[in-house]
């Protein structure tokens, strides 16, 4: 068949260090690197080649790169390259372009345009390596006063709240996209760190049953693994409405990442596709969303906080004010540059809105309506280090949840082929030959370094400002400044410009 385009990568073999040795084989989920017919001499194939680096960093003798396939095109600004491409492949094969992770597109990145305020004279920053810091914080729904008998004791009864020893979580990454081991590196973390984990729209795993109070059990349209003690096994549960990657789309695991384990767990055929519908059937209205609150409330005694999904869209705030309306205790806001197993290229680069814009609209209208702490607000889609979480929790955020960068610590390369099912580095697969690759323990201990680091870093800056915990920095503008914004998005987001 005639090749109408050429490959993205180029393996590049420095023959003087290659011994042949055929490392490179035996890791190469895609079959990239093969013997010759001679059965010494590796070649390799450039067009399979996804740039996991899987090849690179294993190699012994260091004899291998992977670089951009260059190969000029006419030039054209409308025209490019990627997307001649595009055409190309759909062309061959009929079919919608899928991609996984997170929005490659250059649109502007609103927290890399926002600085932080600093203390100097008349408050001074605080020394958070000499004294106290908190960043413990509580999730769910707040009373609106406090009453004391005279005695000091609290008359209030609170609803039920969740205890994070650090404002970062880690995001719903469901067993079947993500491997069992990535599942138990991410569990395992949770109860290190004093957080939690998410379980996707996956059910959890009966090796997993005892981590349920470090898990977010998550019921998706699909309703996988929904059932009452995989509900009342958890901190809290969390209804998915939407995704930052695919705002208004369902989700889709193919047959062949459905094994004997996925099937348990989801409640489905071996091999069979679990689709998830776009719409959740029973929720048509904020009324319908209402029910479903109240029934999964009823259905653990009010002992478990309900957070609501949504992902980031241009109708946000007032989403974000029916659902505090509707009973929920928590709301969770996916950005549009939010990670994912595999999504509609299309609707990954062009639907929804960047998660700063909408977690301060939200918080803003919620503040305006009065209704701010019926919920705590999650932000995700994404947070890339513990600057990002300082700043979120300025725009309003409670805690935020992190996916990507987990996965980015335990190794993955960004390759953007998750729905295939070859993943190198045994993360976003469930073939056996691949997920023994992820050792969950060394995962666990990167996973549990990564947060702890962010932690300290997080407090450094919040002693910067004068701020002695995460309290005093929720929703406080003040200590945020643009630069190289207009003025309609210094507006949106609530804060001033730099030199202000």
């Amino acid at each position: 068949m005639m090749r109408y385009f050429q490959p993205e990568f180029h393996i590049v073999r420095d023959p003087a260090r290659c011994i042949h040795c055929g490392c490179c084989v035996r890791q190469c989920a895609n079959e990239c690197h093969y013997f010759d017919e001679d059965g010494k001499t590796v070649l390799c194939r450039d067009e399979s080649c996804v740039s996991c680096q899987r090849c690179v960093c294993l190699c012994p003798t260091g004899a291998l790169r992977i670089e951009k396939f260059k190969s000029d095109y006419r030039e054209s600004a409308v025209w490019t390259q990627q997307v001649q491409k595009e055409i190309c492949r759909q062309a061959s094969t009929g079919g919608t372009l899928l991609s996984a992770m997170g929005n490659p597109k250059p649109y502007p990145i609103y927290w890399d345009h926002m600085l932080l305020n600093a203390s100097q004279v008349t408050n001074p920053s605080i020394d958070p390596l000499r004294e106290p810091m908190e960043i413990r914080t509580f999730l769910g729904r707040k009373p609106d006063r406090l009453s004391f008998t005279k005695d000091k004791k609290l008359l209030t009864e609170m609803p039920p709240q969740i205890k994070l020893e650090t404002p970062i979580l880690f995001s719903a990454m469901s067993f079947g996209s993500i491997s069992l081991n990535a599942h138990r590196a991410l569990s395992a973390a949770a109860k290190e760190l004093g957080t939690l984990f998410n379980t996707g729209e996956g059910g959890l795993h009966p090796d997993l049953h005892d981590m349920g109070q470090y898990a977010v059990v998550q019921v998706a349209s699909g309703r996988f693994g929904v059932h009452k003690d995989y509900l009342n096994n958890s901190a809290f549960i969390e209804i998915k409405i939407g995704q930052g990657a695919k705002p208004g789309i369902g989700g889709h695991l193919p047959g062949e990442k459905v094994n004997v384990e996925v099937s348990n767990a989801r409640m489905i055929p071996v091999g069979s596709d679990a689709i998830s519908p776009a719409p959740h059937h029973d929720i048509y209205s904020i009324e319908d969303l209402r029910q479903l609150i109240w029934s999964l409330k009823e259905v653990t005694e009010g002992k478990k906080p309900v957070c609501v999904k949504i992902a980031a869209v241009h109708n946000c705030a007032a989403i974000v004010s029916g659902v505090a309306r509707a009973g929920a205790d928590i709301i969770a806001i996916d950005g549009f540059r939010g990670g994912t197993g595999a999504a509609p290229t299309r609707i990954r680069d062009n639907v929804g809105i960047p998660i700063e814009l909408a977690l301060a609209s939200a918080d803003q209208r919620l503040r305006d309506e009065g209704i701010r702490s019926r919920v705590s607000l999650l932000a995700a889609g994404p947070t890339r280090n513990a600057a990002d979480v300082v700043k979120a929790i300025a725009l309003g955020a409670d805690a935020v949840y992190i996916a990507s960068a987990a996965l980015i610590a335990i190794g993955c390369h960004m390759c953007q082929t998750c729905n295939t099912g070859r993943c190198n580095w045994g993360i976003a697969t469930q073939r056996e030959d691949l997920t023994r690759r992820l050792n969950p323990e060394i995962a666990k201990e990167r996973l549990v370094n990564l947060v702890t680091a962010w932690n300290h870093e997080i407090k450094e800056m919040l002693g910067g400002m004068g701020i002695n915990s995460l309290d005093s920095l929720r929703g406080n503008r003040l200590m945020l400044r643009g630069i190289g914004l207009t003025e309609k998005e210094l507006s949106v987001l609530g804060i001033r410009h730099a030199g202000e």
